[in-house]
């Protein structure tokens, strides 16, 4: 195990990872510190745990925007949206038509 020192949002915290993750969780500190002046302005610096949920909400945000509009990939609320107008489509081409 290794102990890696990360800083985020104005505060260093000591993570354990195992060996070969240290890499990782330091580009995870730079996707969290990208969004931390944010976080802090949000939460009015008052203190980290209030700051940490602020940056939690960030990125939850973006994550539920990515999973909503996938890059390089179709909606799925979009994908619905045609699906129901090809259902609407069809039901109006399976309709008689009436002469008048």
């Amino acid at each position: 195990m290794a102990d890696v020192n990360l800083s985020i949002a104005g505060r260093n915290y000591s993570i354990l990872a195992r060996d070969g993750e240290e890499v990782h969780l330091r580009h995870l500190e730079g996707v969290l510190q990208k969004h931390a002046a944010t976080a802090l302005r949000a939460s009015g610096g008052l203190n980290s745990e209030r700051t940490l949920v602020y940056l939690a909400l960030i990125l939850a945000d973006l994550l539920d925007e990515s999973e909503r509009n996938p890059p390089g990939g179709v909606s799925p609320v979009l994908l619905d949206r045609i699906a129901d107008r090809l259902e609407a489509v069809a039901a109006a081409l399976e309709e008689p038509v009436s002469n008048a």
